[in-house]
């Protein structure tokens, strides 16, 4: 598979709202594959790999996110398609 990959830092009340479930379930419904987590300083990381569309769509479900959370920002960076995941998962 070849596609594109992104690496987003989501900032503002995306912690305590179910965020990452949310992800992982947006990711499995687009075919993107990679991972989530929270990061200590209250934002929530995460790398997505698939074909174009599918990460787009993934980006912009991001800058809504679940019910009661509230987005300040996605911090996107593009990295070259690297393969590494076979399906996407919450990181701890």
């Amino acid at each position: 598979m070849t596609g594109i990959r992104a690496h987003v830092l989501i900032s503002g009340h995306v912690q305590g709202v179910f965020y990452r479930a949310s992800a992982q379930r947006q990711a499995h419904a687009y075919g993107v594959r990679g991972w989530v987590r929270n990061l200590p300083d209250g934002r929530v990381e995460a790398v997505f790999e698939g074909d174009h569309q599918a990460v787009e769509r993934m980006l912009a479900w991001c800058r809504r996110g679940p019910p009661n959370a509230y987005i300040t920002d996605v911090d996107v960076h593009y990295e070259p398609f690297a393969g590494d995941f076979t399906g996407f998962g919450v990181r701890y």
